[in-house]
């Protein structure tokens, strides 16, 4: 087991990183009320929603479930109010914890719920997908999306704790293990070349589910993103790196309907486009764009994003959420392992990008 703490602005936690950790009241006894509501999907549920209410009860806690459709395209108003609704019927005050069980959908969901829910209730995330064990428990951000665009509504909202139990990687299907492998990737593209060798190295373990491989990996990662989070909780900096490939991939999600490509297939790509666009401004050269594209293939990625027209493309950049007084904002890649904002003072420049994938 290890421990990850992160030190936000607003207050400190841990992210728990082991196996059968789950099965351990005594990680929950310092976090949780007297009452709590366990969020998850219908997938979800399936392996891991009565253990755990189980545990819960065994130990005094009035434990109740919301059970969410699942897939992207359901973290949306619907299934916030229906979470509201549950909350109401079963009498949830300002005490009462939320648990998140699931991936990146169900995490960013009940973090809104919670953020909103009477101002402010405690939350506790429980990530089962690697790219929320990764990337999306960590840091409180949370959001729903609105057909116009990806996490427009939302809120900076930390958890109490995060526990990330290896075991919930064993039913995860293999094009989901893969999609949270492209902000593996992202990690160590934006800010850390050595970890970059050392996925090359290892990729072909980690894609066959080594242990012991995905806990150093995933506590490394853990440990980037709240090493930025107590920069900049609240996105005014150097957090923005971590969007790395992220504009593009919005625009595909938006573009193809949420839910047809994942989010992470859709980052993969995202950040070959974003790799394209440093070349561009004269940045990185081919090697390194060959290189990103490699490690992205070994992920079982997809290295070349759907074509759509340049309208298309423009239309769902303008409204993502680093634009900026009008001005259109990209993470771009100083160098491999070295990310920057950009604003972009011609706009030719990103045509020329987009000229390479439009239809």
């Amino acid at each position: 087991m290890q421990t990850v703490q992160v030190q936000a602005p607003s207050h400190s936690y841990d992210i728990v990183i082991g196996k059968n950790i789950l099965n351990d009241f005594n990680l929950f006894a310092p976090h949780i009320g007297k009452k709590a509501a366990i969020v998850t999907n219908t997938t979800v549920a399936q392996w891991y929603l009565q253990p755990l209410v189980k545990l819960l009860q065994n130990n005094g806690i009035d434990a109740f479930s919301i059970i969410l459709p699942d897939g992207e395209q359901h973290k949306n108003h619907e299934s916030l109010n229906h979470i509201y609704d549950s909350l109401l019927a079963n009498h949830a005050d300002r005490k009462t914890t939320l648990i998140a069980l699931g991936g990146g959908v169900i995490g960013d969901t009940v973090g809104y719920a919670a953020a909103t829910y009477q101002r402010g209730v405690p939350l506790i995330q429980i990530p089962t997908t690697l790219l929320s064990q990764v990337d999306s428990s960590v840091g409180g951000k949370t959001a729903i999306n609105h057909p116009r665009g990806k996490n427009m509504i939302g809120a900076f909202y930390q958890p109490k704790l995060v526990l990330a139990d290896l075991n919930t990687l064993a039913t995860l299907p293999e094009r989901e293990f893969s999609a949270g492998m492209a902000e593996v990737i992202k990690y160590a593209l934006l800010g850390d070349v050595a970890f970059l060798a050392w996925l090359e190295q290892h990729i072909a373990a980690i894609m066959q589910k080594d242990h012991t491989l995905l806990a150093q990996m995933i506590a490394h990662c853990c440990q980037m993103k709240a090493d930025i989070v107590a920069q900049d909780e609240t996105e005014q900096g150097i957090r923005a790196h971590l969007n790395l490939g992220h504009t593009f991939g919005h625009a595909i999600e938006a573009q193809m309907g949420y839910g047809n490509w994942l989010h992470g297939e859709a980052v993969a790509a995202g950040m070959v486009m974003a790799a394209e666009l440093s070349q561009q401004l004269g940045y990185i050269g081919s090697d390194e764009i060959e290189r990103v594209k490699n490690i992205i293939r070994a992920a079982h990625l997809p290295d070349t994003p759907p074509k759509f027209s340049e309208e298309e493309w423009l239309a769902h950049m303008r409204h993502d959420k680093k634009v900026d007084e009008g001005k259109m904002r990209f993470i771009t890649l100083k160098n491999l392992g070295a990310a920057q904002i950009e604003t972009l003072p011609d706009v030719n420049v990103l045509k020329n990008v987009l000229s390479k994938f439009t239809a």
